[in-house]
């Protein structure tokens, strides 16, 4: 990436945090390039400069005509005051990349220029420590190069995947509410550990690398979860035992229903956005 771009943050979240963290760590930016901006608290903003050297303006005073790539991450019900103000200070050829949770692709086109270049973006807390899954959906104005270049921008902060944009729901789901499963699947191991007599702490480590090094072994090799589940339960056996207790409580239909739920959740919240925003 061309190191003198520069990136806007708009807004100071916890999801800003993560997705700096990520590309400051990844150095594909100077930090100094990267600059984070919000309305009034400048506590925070202090904050965020200090801890990883990046550019840190007041809302009132961020001089857009050097900004490449603005990144909306603010809270979505401030969406639409957010893209009226920031309309008349871009042109149609800066790239904005959109973290907003059920803002489509589409209003925001409306609310900016013609065919301003739009990427509605999806990652998830791993952009901390460059592991995120970040989906992205490019609008119907966004040239390749541009893309390329979010794909460039976000690939500091993990993987990215290209997907539709109805198929953001999904993702979510899947990614966006994932690392909330697998936290809720480890405090059920540490309180089984516990109740086995190893010290919870132990058992955190021995299941995060389990189920790292079972990720990683997908990853790598051709074969579906179903194949890896099959080449490692023997009949009878200790595994079969636990897999039948999972299915005995509903493991896979629970965690089936997680991700629908999420992604249901997703959708009608989508919905409630969309709706406010066309009677404003």
């Amino acid at each position: 990436m061309d190191q003198k771009q520069k990136v806007a943050f708009l807004g100071a979240g916890s999801m800003a945090e993560a997705m700096i963290s990520g590309m400051v760590n990844a150095k594909k930016l100077p930090a100094k390039n990267i600059i984070v901006t919000n309305r009034s608290n400048d506590a925070r903003l202090h904050e965020l400069e200090n801890r990883y050297g990046i550019t840190a303006v007041k809302r009132s005073e961020l001089k857009t005509d050097d900004i490449d790539v603005f990144i909306l991450a603010m809270k979505p019900k401030g969406a639409e005051e957010a893209l009226n103000e920031l309309k008349p200070q871009i042109n149609k050829d800066q790239l904005v990349l959109s973290v907003l949770a059920g803002i489509s692709s589409s209003y925001m086109e409306e609310l900016l220029h013609d065919e301003q270049q739009v990427i509605r973006v999806m990652p998830n807390t791993s952009s901390m420590i460059q592991q995120s899954a970040t989906a992205i959906s490019p609008g119907q104005y966004a040239a390749m190069d541009a893309v390329l270049t979010a794909k460039e921008l976000l690939s500091a902060i993990g993987k990215v995947y290209v997907i539709d944009e109805p198929q953001m729901d999904i993702f979510t789901g899947i990614a966006g509410s994932g690392p909330a499963y697998f936290y809720f699947l480890m405090e059920h191991i540490e309180k089984a550990a516990k109740e086995e007599g190893l010290d919870p702490e132990l058992a955190r480590e021995i299941g995060a690398q389990t189920i790292y090094g079972a990720a990683r072994m997908m990853m790598e090799r051709d074969e579906t979860p179903t194949e890896l589940r099959e080449n490692v339960t023997s009949p009878n056996g200790t595994t079969a035992a636990g897999l039948d207790a999972l299915a005995k409580h509903g493991g896979g239909e629970a965690m089936m229903q997680a991700v629908k739920g999420a992604s249901k959740r997703s959708k009608e919240m989508s919905a409630q956005l969309q709706k406010v925003a066309s009677t404003n």
